[in-house]
């Protein structure tokens, strides 16, 4: 299962803006803004502040030492496919210069729902995938082309009682970039619609249930966003250390088009990065939205990608006092905000547990998005964030602010479902 990491909330001892996301140095490792996205709900946040760290700091190295035979730092700390590099539709002066440098082609594959064609090449022992990558440029400075980056979650589940969301809405289709799905899950079990990825084995993980449970889940005592809705769930983890890559999303997107999915969400983070940037342009350019989380990495951070993309529908979460999430990136990107702290979900295997962070608020979003918007449509896709957007309460400056975005939605899904917390006590 892909690695999340853990969150150093500097914050909860006042230290310095600049301080919030220092980490002791890793062999390896010189800055990691943008794979940070675990965050348990802990009632002392500044007792745990030193266990968290070490969690965090265990987890990077779990992910860049243990795994190093599939996974390496880029330059600035984010982790990628080691030895790889991504072309997006390159042409044959862009393949030839590749191969006198001794890079090979690993896959050669077309999306044509997006417009796009990648080229995946692989960087000979001995040669430095970054530095094969510059070579690459100064022989083709047009080209196109990027590492093969790595996306991580943007929350994360524990066990125990929470509050809930519902109520029903009518039937939808939405989409699901994530982890496996458990449809099992007596909450899932009535969603249809259907899965992508994995080569059709079923793989669930604990975050992806939990997100699908916001979107569609269904149960006596519980009800995500849209408990009617056909649920189009793509798998781009499928248990590896090295999934969820730029090339494992796109490919994702590429379904969603394929299967005309109008509203997708996404609650992965991670680094800008030219083919996801591509693939998320032509998405959005065909009329889907997009609903992303805007990641925990704190409000001092460098905007986490895909949320931070044009035309995105960038999602912050607040507590149930309406206060933004400490750990909430904060800028421009955020466009909406909604519930992200105490949610209960389903938990892979069974039963329920308790979310926190922005990725359980997105799901909210998407949900009544996908009620605003059932075709691809650039125009009805605008409307539609412009009438969600319309209801949204105001909780920070006048207007757009980069805390709140337009405001908080999604506020009336949350319900304290007496039945399931009896549930939880047995």
């Amino acid at each position: 299962m892909k690695v999340c990491f853990t969150l150093l909330l500097g914050a909860a001892l006042g230290l310095p803006a600049q301080a919030q996301l220092r980490l002791p140095a890793l062999p390896g490792v010189s800055r990691l803004p943008g794979v940070v996205d675990r965050m348990p709900p802990l009632p002392d946040l500044v007792a745990s502040t030193a266990r968290l760290a070490e969690q965090r700091v265990a987890s990077v190295r779990e992910l860049l030492l243990r795994h190093r035979d599939l996974v390496e730092p880029d330059p600035a700390g984010e982790p990628m496919r080691r030895g790889e590099l991504v072309l997006v539709s390159p042409g044959d002066a862009v393949l030839a210069a590749a191969s006198s440098l001794g890079l090979v082609k690993l896959r050669d594959e077309d999306w044509p729902e997006l417009g796009l064609r990648e080229v995946v090449l692989r960087v000979p022992a001995g040669l430095d995938t970054a530095e094969a990558l510059t070579r690459l440029h100064a022989a083709q400075p047009e080209l196109q082309a990027d590492f093969n980056h790595l996306y991580t979650l943007a929350g994360d589940v524990a066990s125990g009682p929470a509050a809930g969301v519902g109520p029903p809405r009518g039937g939808l289709r939405v989409g699901l970039v994530d982890g496996g799905v458990d449809r099992r899950h007596m909450a899932l079990r009535q969603a249809g619609g259907a899965s992508f990825g994995c080569e059709g084995r079923a793989l669930p993980s604990e975050h992806g249930t939990a997100v699908a449970s916001l979107l569609v889940g269904r149960e006596r005592g519980f009800a995500g966003a849209a408990p009617k809705a056909e649920l189009f769930a793509a798998d781009v983890y499928c248990d590896r250390p090295d999934g969820g890559s730029a090339e494992d999303v796109v490919r994702a997107l590429a379904w969603m088009a394929r299967e005309r999915v109008a509203v997708v969400n996404v609650s992965l983070v991670g680094p800008a990065n030219r083919l996801l940037e591509r693939g998320v342009a032509a998405l959005v350019g065909r009329g889907h939205l997009l609903v992303a989380a805007v990641g925990n990495d704190g409000p001092a951070a460098p905007p986490l990608y895909p949320a931070a993309y044009a035309g995105v529908v960038g999602v912050t979460g607040v507590n149930p006092s309406r206060r933004v999430l400490p750990e909430a990136a904060q800028g421009p990107q955020v466009l909406l905000a909604a519930p992200g702290a105490d949610m209960a979900v389903a938990r892979s295997g069974g039963g329920y547990g308790v979310a926190r962070g922005t990725s359980f608020a997105a799901p909210l979003v998407a949900g009544l998005l996908a009620a605003e918007l059932r075709e691809p449509d650039p125009a009805a896709a605008s409307a539609a964030i412009e009438r969600v957007a319309a209801k949204a309460v105001d909780l920070g400056a006048p207007g757009r602010d980069p805390v709140y975005g337009r405001g908080l939605v999604a506020e009336a899904l949350r319900v304290v479902p007496e039945q399931l917390q009896a549930r939880q006590q047995r």
